[in-house]
Parts: structure tokens; sequence; C-alpha cells
């Protein structure tokens, strides 16, 4: 059984960071496509970063420069910086076999950026 399964959200003051962890079980995820996205309250979810072994990572122009994401093995990671209240939302973590590495999801976790 595949599960993805996200751990290190939590409350942090604004300017802090955060590094979120994404251990994926029940498969080989080596040449998968994992991915981060976050959704906040009354908004729709929209992708952070996408991650494919051996290639760039890809990050929508929105979320260039405090957010990075690598991976090892059947871990991904997202290591967000600078963190403003805005970057307070559920993150949840996806995989899949191919682009755009969606068809596995986890339960997310919450970030809470406030003072």
């Amino acid at each position: 059984q595949v599960q993805l399964v996200e751990s290190g959200g939590g409350l942090v003051q604004p300017g802090g960071s955060l590094r979120l962890s994404c251990a994926a079980s029940g498969s080989d995820f080596s040449l998968y496509v994992m991915a981060w996205h976050r959704q906040a309250p009354g908004k729709q979810r929209e992708l952070v970063a996408r991650i494919i072994s051996g290639v760039r990572p890809n990050y929508p122009d929105s979320m260039k420069g405090r957010f990075t994401i690598s991976r090892d093995k059947n871990t991904a990671y997202l290591e967000m910086n600078s963190l403003k209240p805005e970057d307070t939302a559920v993150y949840y973590c996806s995989a899949g076999p191919g682009w755009p590495g969606e068809y596995y999801w986890g339960q997310g976790t919450q970030v809470t950026v406030s003072a």
C-alpha cells in the first residue's frame, strides 16, 4: 500500500524557517516525480515545487527564492525560509510515476506563520 506521510509543520514566526519532510512507502519512488503543494484557507491548492531525480527542480515563478525542494531516495523535503504570514497553509506532498507527479497524495501538514 502506497503511503505519503508529511511531517515538520508547525507554528513559526515571520522571517523564520521550516523544513518539511515527505516519507513515501509501498513502492520504489526513486524514479517518481515528487512535489509539494499548499492550500490556504479559502484558496485553491497551488504548486510549490516539483522534483525528479537527476533533473533540476521546478518552481512556479511565485515560489522561486524562498522554497527549496530536495529528495533522498523515497523522501522529499521542502526547505522554507523567510516565511511570511501568507505562507500559512496546509502543505501536501504528492508523487507519481510520471509528470506531474500527482497520483498519490499525503494527508498534509499545517504550517502557520504568525507572531
